[in-house]
């Protein structure tokens, strides 16, 4: 069955700041979508936003076609993870995973990812960003919901685990739609099948590297660099 997520319009207001103004998307289980914009665009506070934990001025949201009045985090279609670290410092990784899945498949899945066998005695407080990070992402991405919201997965990941989430996005992307926002842009870019850049709170269709230069997302220098690599 294919689910799908449908953003009308979303408008939100600090004071006198507009922050949103006019981002309208959709999303369906089978996609990947990017969300791009510089630092202060508010792309983490529409994440917030749809999960439910912040709420804005004015909003239109369906899922399959039902308008979603009351928006959420008890919502068991969507599950979000944010930039800052949620898991509890004082617990075992080992000791983690089994509160999230109870299924034999699932943690298997889990305890066999790469990285994660290294890891599996230390705390959690104990662990570098980057591996609580890729931690993290592997139980959100892991949930039973149809929509998977990302903020920044690959912040701080080392290279190689950076294409290790690249490949888990791209297998569970055929039953989850997933909406994503990092600065790793290239990165996004190879994965995602739509894309949209926020700018002055409005929402805009892209589709490749020159619309992000064209929109002011990367200077002409970092343009000429990625092109090269």
């Amino acid at each position: 069955m294919i689910n799908s997520l449908k953003l009308d319009s979303v408008e939100l207001n600090f004071g006198k700041k507009k922050v949103l103004s006019d981002v309208n998307f959709t999303c369906s289980t089978g996609e990947i979508l990017a969300i791009f914009g510089k630092n202060g665009s508010g792309k983490s506070t529409l994440l917030k936003i749809l999960f439910g934990t912040l709420k804005p001025n004015k909003i239109e949201l369906s899922i399959n076609n039902d308008r979603i009045a009351k928006i959420s985090t008890k919502n068991e279609m969507i599950a979000y993870l944010p930039q800052v670290p949620f898991l509890p410092k004082d617990m075992t990784v080992r000791r983690i995973i089994p509160m999230y899945f109870s299924d034999g498949e699932t943690l298997d899945k889990i305890f066999y990812s790469p990285l994660i066998n290294k890891i599996e005695t230390k705390r959690i407080g104990t662990l570098s960003l980057g591996e609580q990070k890729y931690l993290e992402f592997l139980l959100i991405i892991n949930l039973n919901r149809s929509f998977i919201l990302l903020d920044e997965p690959f912040t701080m990941l080392e290279p190689m685990y950076i294409e290790s989430v690249k490949n888990i996005l791209t297998k569970h992307k055929k039953d989850k739609g997933i909406i994503i926002t990092d600065h790793y842009y290239r990165d996004i870019l190879e994965i995602a099948n739509k894309k949209i850049i926020i700018k002055d709170g409005i929402s805009h269709e892209i589709s490749n590297l020159d619309e992000l230069y064209n929109y002011g997302y990367i200077p002409s220098k970092n343009k000429n660099i990625a092109e090269n690599q």
